[in-house]
């Protein structure tokens, strides 16, 4: 990346208006100092460095050309919004980035007005898009919309199930297809800029519009004839056969770095009135840092950096990852089973999957992001004999739920669903927090759920999971690393829906499910110091309970708490439900649920959002000596959050 001696430019903009203000001869520049400060905002605070960088000079364009923001940008994910932070009067706090208190590492209505659409997960940004372009229909309005997707969100069917339907409708709408990875284009130089401009011009679209009303009019002979030679016209120049046929008018490929070739194309689409517009810009990934460049993720996401060499600070683990741990596990199992294969949406690092598939590249399924396929495809691969593993995010799963109804549980296949980052998840925030799977898979038939207490019941589950073939079962585990204890040489099967006794007591019952039961087990120490003889139980199943457990913790204790990493109708829902039809609930058991509270928890460290979630050892300690009527004040420091 060059230096430049000439006056800075970005001091002078707070706002996308006063980029506006800028000849275009200054963008040049002005689009080098912002890679320059979005490369040292993340090197102090990490997160998704290389999107933005990708896109460094699509943004600067994106607010030149258009009226942001009465004209609504939407950044499909936001992994690359970055830059735009910056230039929409967030610059003073990008050194927040994913800080506790700080800004969103994605897009987020509530933090700016420039932020029309908030966004996490993939391949919403122009079904949003059409909305907003309804809406504006109705209401008699004349404002752009645009919406920004990648080449990767393209993978997922709401993309096309969104483009069929705009496309349809005819709504004037603009998308701005990133592609930094596919191949799905001419190589980009002068020659396609120049057709990109002249296809995108309002007289070729008025041509265009003209020639498809005026085919219509002809005899049904004529009119095919007129169609083939239209679409054999555009696909020899574009090759954008695709989009047309979904009703949009293709426009590129552009070299998304090129601040000469793509603004008069944007003005160009900005200024059409025809019906929906993609523009095909072609950038790279990581562009313009030499270590992003050179990286095989192109630094997707990244911990704090030295700017200068590239290198990340990480604190040296003190125990493997969950995410290392389940894939390990499966490699193992997979060595002695032929039939075990592992089935990824698009995210083979995050869920350890590309250490599987280094081993096993054949067994290896990487759907794309597609968590509806390929929760179906694993139910097809299992309705062959196979014994697929589906490792898929917790919050991400959420997109495939009609798949696990449907195609897996109804028809009780043994799909294996490892569910990473069950829980809350740091700096990612709500999107991407866990909190829900305990509740939306735990009611329903014939599913055996498991949550791992730490890393060697994690693999003792993964062999658990091998050997269930009656019907679909899941194990969820948290983000981050384990709490250290000794793996076993080999996984072996848990006997289902039966919990243990980890310390025995007499007064309080604490029944965990998950990684909580290092906490539960802080706070009996913390109980005995006050006098009261604690028993501490890890449920190790949601589905099926262990009913005589869950009996026994009633029978033999004054209060019970269950303690879970998930929302209200999760695990606590299962034990009430059971100790109410049993007629436990008649007999003066007090018991006490412990779940995630009812709200969206933004982002911090993990131990500061269970803090503030309440599922701490001192807050277990405080529900405890609350139901027992005892005044704690002043005793201990932990308050209920």
């Amino acid at each position: 990346m060059t230096q430049t001696s000439k006056t800075p430019l970005l001091d002078t903009v707070k706002t996308p208006e006063d980029l506006r203000r800028l000849p275009e001869s200054d963008l040049a520049q002005l689009a080098e100092e912002l890679r320059r400060e979005t490369i040292d905002a993340v090197s102090v605070t990490g997160g998704h460095l290389g999107a933005g960088l990708g896109v460094v000079e699509l943004t600067v364009a994106l607010h030149h050309v258009f009226d942001t923001p009465r004209d609504r940008l939407i950044w499909d994910v936001g992994h690359q919004a970055y830059p735009h932070k910056i230039l929409t009067g967030r610059r003073d706090r990008i050194r927040t980035l994913r800080q506790g208190g700080g800004l969103s590492g994605f897009t987020k209505r509530s933090e700016s007005e420039y932020d029309p659409f908030g966004a996490a997960h993939s391949s919403t940004s122009i079904s949003a898009g059409l909305g907003m372009a309804v809406a504006r229909d109705l209401s008699g309005g004349s404002n752009n919309v645009v919406c920004v997707i990648g080449d990767g969100a393209m993978s997922a069917g709401m993309a096309y199930e969104a483009m069929n339907n705009a496309g349809a409708r005819n709504e004037r709408l603009i998308v701005i297809l990133n592609d930094n990875d596919m191949s799905i284009a001419p190589p980009v130089g002068a020659l396609s800029n120049y057709l990109a401009r002249i296809s995108s011009s309002g007289t070729y679209l008025q041509i265009r519009e003209v020639a498809k009303q005026l085919a219509k009019r002809l005899p049904k002979f004529w009119e095919e004839k007129a169609a083939r030679a239209e679409e054999y016209t555009r696909t020899y120049w574009t090759g954008g056969t695709l989009f047309e046929e979904l009703g949009f008018y293709y426009v590129g490929p552009i070299d998304g770095h090129n601040l000469s070739a793509m603004l008069p194309v944007l003005k160009n689409v900005r200024d059409a009135r025809q019906g929906p517009i993609l523009v095909h810009i072609v950038t790279r990934k990581g562009k313009g840092y030499a270590p992003a460049e050179a990286s095989d993720d192109k630094y997707h996401g990244v911990n704090r950096f030295n700017v200068v060499t590239g290198a990340q600070v990480a604190a040296k683990p003190n125990a493997p990852s969950y995410t290392k741990v389940f894939a390990q596990s499966l490699i193992e199992e997979a060595r002695k089973d032929d039939k075990i294969v592992a089935v990824t949406a698009a995210m083979p690092s995050g869920t350890g999957l590309d250490l599987f598939g280094r081993e096993f590249p054949e067994r290896t399924f990487d759907v794309g992001i597609a968590e509806q396929h390929g929760v179906t495809f694993a139910a097809g691969l299992a309705a062959e004999g196979y014994k697929p593993f589906a490792a898929i995010y917790s919050t991400f799963l959420q997109r495939a739920y009609d798949q696990v109804v449907h195609d897996v549980a109804i028809q009780k296949l043994p799909v294996r669903f490892a569910l990473d980052r069950a829980g809350l998840v740091g700096a990612d925030g709500p999107t991407h927090a866990g909190a829900f799977d305990l509740a939306y898979l735990g009611c329903l038939p014939g599913f055996v759920l498991m949550a791992a207490a730490d890393e060697a019941e994690l693999k003792h589950m993964v062999a658990t999971a091998v050997a269930i073939d009656d019907g679909p079962s899941a194990v969820r585990y948290p983000r981050g690393e384990g709490v250290g204890v000794e793996l076993p040489r080999e996984g072996k099967p848990l006997e289902i829906g039966k919990g243990r006794i980890v310390r025995e007591g007499t007064t309080v019952a604490l029944l965990s499910l998950g990684t909580r039961l290092a906490e539960c087990l802080k706070a009996a120490d913390q109980l005995a110091g006050l006098g009261l003889s604690t028993t501490v139980a890890d449920a190790r199943f949601a589905k099926p309970l262990d009913h005589d457990l869950v009996r026994r913790l009633a029978r033999e204790h004054e209060v019970l708490v269950t303690v879970e990493e998930g929302a209200v109708g999760g695990f606590g829902a299962q034990v009430l439900q059971f100790l109410a039809t049993e007629g436990i609930l008649d007999r003066g058991l007090k018991v006490r649920p412990m779940v995630l509270p009812d709200v969206f928890i933004e982002h911090d460290k993990p131990e500061k959002m269970y803090e503030l979630a309440g599922l701490n050892a001192p807050q277990i300690v405080v529900t405890v000596m609350d139901t027992l009527g005892r005044d704690l004040k002043g005793i201990i420091g932990g308050e209920r959050a």
